[in-house]
């Protein structure tokens, strides 16, 4: 249970037990089970969506924001900030050393602003178009879950950490390929059964999914060539980078 805790603990402000002990093996449990976690944050996202529409039919932005407010409250706007950081650490365009020196610092520059505000305007917008094709509630729960699917790849064994210490270090180069390609086709299976009996959804739903993989190794690949490896604010930009796309995938397709 301690990758468990450790997931819960890491990636939600959910009340969670203290691991009895955090290692690499727990870490990459931990990261596995990521998707899982996704899939809980992103269930009580659907619930509000739902309860949105139920309340209000004639609100589906209302219902956008508060589906988007939620994931960014319980996963404690920890992803953003890694974003941010990264952002602005990839736009000083300088150096790996004071790249890694910026990402490390507590505030957030210009470049970590517009990338926050530019994914939280994507996801409310993306949404919001769900919610009016009749497909709000799934698409929160399939994309939730889906971007934390990077987290399985971003922490796959052939990726190494870009420093020594941190949480990036601990679960860095911890799940092998073979891990991570089961848990996207558990994933996979569980978008498609959102969206059974209708062909557009179940193209977009699978693309979604598949999306959010691509994102992951499109982040990992900039973040060896910049910093030599991932950092946790490399992961973080991973989820918040991913989920935007999947939204906007499923509101293009269904």
């Amino acid at each position: 249970m301690d990758g468990t805790w450790l997931a819960l603990g890491t990636l939600t402000v959910l009340p969670a037990r203290m691991p009895s002990r955090v290692d690499r093996v727990v870490g990459g449990r931990a990261m596995i089970l990521a998707p899982a976690v996704g899939a809980l944050i992103g269930a009580i996202s659907a619930g509000v969506v739902a309860l949105a529409q139920l309340l209000r039919p004639d609100a589906e932005y209302l219902a956008g924001v508060l589906g988007v407010l939620v994931v960014v409250v319980v996963s404690g706007g920890l992803h953003l900030d890694g974003l941010a950081d990264f952002s602005d650490a990839l736009g000083s365009r300088r150096d790996r050393e004071t790249m890694l020196r910026i990402m490390k610092q507590s505030d957030i520059g210009p470049f970590g602003v517009v990338a926050i505000v530019a994914v939280l305007l994507l996801d409310v917008a993306a949404l919001t178009a769900c919610i009016q094709a009749g497909f709000g509630w799934q698409a929160a729960l399939i994309a939730v879950t889906a971007s934390r699917l990077t987290l399985p790849w971003t922490c796959r064994t052939t990726v190494p950490s870009a420093r020594p210490g941190g949480l990036g270090a601990t679960v860095a180069a911890t799940v092998r390929p073979i891990a991570a390609v089961l848990t996207t086709i558990v994933v996979l299976a569980g978008a498609l059964a959102l969206a059974w009996f209708d062909s557009a959804r179940l193209v977009g739903s699978a693309s979604a999914v598949l999306l959010a993989v691509v994102v992951s190794l499109l982040v990992t690949r900039r973040a060896r060539s910049a910093l030599g490896g991932v950092t946790g604010d490399v992961l973080g930009a991973a989820i918040e980078l991913a989920l935007p796309v999947t939204l906007l995938t499923l509101a293009l397709t269904v």
